[in-house]
């Protein structure tokens, strides 16, 4: 029987698909509340996802962002599932997007999957191991500062304004001087970090079962990142937000500029 990973790496690799497929079409468009949308794409690769948790683990419950919940309230393990985290960047034919399906069990993540429809790798974990699959290969990711490129997510909501603006964050002196800022408005760029491809991300918000973050945040820990809120402490506590380092003295940098 197949593992909760690959199950995640199977349905990421489903919706992935139907991401690069229509890719360049025309797009039908649904607002969504505050000036949000989604596209045909987001429902069209939502159902492919969909269509592979439910034949797999057809009584876990599953979030997804279109389709909101479904499966039994009390399940123990639900999947979360953002099929399109990137939807304004592909409607203007951007190909900076991901897909990304995790599975919550209890209190933690045990499986995750990030999938990059255009270069055709998946990041994945099993909540142990952190790995990248391209080309039928998997291989270790290993995280690495050494681009000193770091994510701001300037997209709301915005919780914790004015004391944490990120764009304020980019107006930092110490940040120019230390980091090169990068805003892609993708999670991709977090499971970037768990590959050695950015030293961090940072984003404010409540992410706690976030359909967006879920997935970034376990490939992160499992891949020995330094993962806290914005205030240094645990996931999901405090004030909320991310920071996801590739080491501590990186995480220490930016905990210091964003709390000074």
């Amino acid at each position: 029987m197949e593992d909760d990973a690959q199950v995640a790496v199977r349905a990421a690799r489903a919706g992935a698909s139907v991401v690069r497929e229509m890719y360049g079409t025309s797009l039908a468009r649904f607002g969504k509340p505050g000036g949000d949308f989604a596209t045909s794409a987001d429902l069209a690769a939502e159902q492919a996802i969909m269509d592979v948790l439910r034949a797999a683990r057809p009584d876990d419950a599953v979030t997804g962002e279109e389709s909101g919940r479904t499966g039994p309230d009390g399940a123990g393990r639900r999947w979360l599932v953002d099929p399109l985290c990137g939807t304004l960047n592909y409607a203007v034919r951007s190909m900076l997007v991901a897909v990304n399906v995790a599975l919550r069990a209890g209190s933690g993540t045990i499986a995750a999957a990030s999938a990059d429809p255009f270069s055709d790798e998946v990041f994945w974990t099993d909540g142990t191991r952190a790995r990248v699959r391209a080309g039928g290969t998997d291989a270790p990711l290993a995280p690495s500062s050494a681009s000193n490129l770091v994510d701001v997510n300037l997209d709301p909501p915005f919780p914790n304004a004015p004391a944490f603006r990120a764009a304020g964050l980019l107006a930092d002196a110490g940040f120019a001087a230390r980091f090169r800022p990068r805003v892609v408005s993708t999670t991709l760029a977090v499971a970037w970090v768990a590959a050695g491809r950015r030293a961090a991300y940072v984003t404010d918000g409540h992410l706690r079962d976030s359909v967006h973050f879920a997935a970034g945040i376990a490939l992160c820990q499992a891949a020995g990142c330094v993962v806290t809120g914005l205030d240094g402490g645990p996931p999901h506590t405090g004030p909320g937000g991310l920071i996801a380092a590739a080491d501590p003295a990186t995480h220490s940098a930016l905990l210091k500029m964003i709390n000074r």
